[in-house]
This record gives C-alpha cells, sequence and structure tokens, in this order.
C-alpha cells in the first residue's frame, strides 16, 4: 500500500513476455476469475478510448459484468483500463472504480507479471483489500500463468 492508494500482486512466469501478453489478451476467459467462478466473456479492443469489458459467473450462475475502458497500451508490456468509464469515454459511476495497471518485464528467461489497482482514496483501497483482492487477484495470476505456459510449452513443440 502507498500513497497511490495501491494494491498489486506479482508473480514470475516461465514464459516471454509477449507469450503472457497474449495469454491476457486473448485467452481471458480462461483465467481472469479465480475458480470456481468463470469467465463466460472477455472483450477488449486493444486502443486508447477501446472496451475493456469482462462477464464472470459464480457456480450458481449469479453473473457480474465489468465495463471499462482501455486508458493506456503498449503492446507486449503495458495495459491500463478502468471501470470508472466506458468505451468512447463515457464516465460511469460506481464504489469500487480504480484504474487497474498490467504489466509484463522480462525477468531472467521468463516474465515478471505484476497487476496494480489504484484507487481514489484509502477508504475504496480498504475496502477492496477486505473484499479479498489478495487472494482472488493472486488466484487470477496464477491461472493466468497456467494458461500462459502451457502456451508457452506449444511454441517449444515442433
Amino acid at each position: 500500500m502507498s500513497d497511490l492508494f495501491e494494491l498489486s500482486v506479482s508473480r514470475v512466469f516461465k514464459a516471454a513476455p509477449d507469450t503472457v501478453w497474449r495469454a491476457f489478451t486473448q485467452h481471458g476467459t480462461e483465467w481472469f476469475t479465480p475458480r470456481p467462478w468463470t469467465t463466460p466473456s472477455v472483450d477488449f479492443d486493444l486502443r486508447p478510448g477501446g472496451r475493456a469489458d469482462i462477464v464472470m459467473q459464480s457456480p450458481e450462475g449469479e453473473r457480474h459484468e465489468y465495463r471499462g475502458v482501455v486508458l493506456e497500451i503498449e503492446p507486449g508490456r503495458r495495459l491500463v483500463t478502468t471501470g470508472a468509464m466506458t468505451e468512447g469515454w463515457v464516465p460511469q459511476a460506481g464504489e469500487m472504480n480504480f484504474v487497474r495497471i498490467d504489466t509484463f518485464e522480462p525477468e531472467g528467461d521468463g516474465t515478471r507479471y505484476t497487476s496494480r489497482a489504484r484507487h481514489w482514496d484509502d477508504k475504496a483501497m480498504q475496502t477492496h483489500a477486505e473484499m479479498g483482492f489478495e487472494p482472488g487477484w493472486g488466484a487470477a495470476a496464477d491461472q493466468l500463468g497456467e494458461v500462459a505456459e502451457r502456451l508457452a510449452a506449444q511454441e517449444r513443440t515442433p
């Protein structure tokens, strides 16, 4: 936690940054929501002002739709999104709005993946932490690593 009202998780995966990026941007339905929840839909329009829409579903069928917007993109290295707005810069009300920053940095023969949630204030950050940020986002990061490492193994197999 910091002056940025930031929570974060970080992992090192045995896959190149471009592979982790591909797992993140093209295979979100496989990893985004901590199991046993599922992610029926991930719809990214990877450009500033583009969609960052995700649907999460509980085992009982409860659905949570997250609509957001891409703020910044550096393909293969960094993606910044927020739910404070939707595609086309349309403001969106909500108590749990934050800026999400996902980075993919080379480290050794793999990638350091870090996901940060920057909140507007301490209260919002504490609420997110109490909702289970660390275990939830940590489980999702671990699942992303599983997908990225599977893709890396497929790339190595002729």
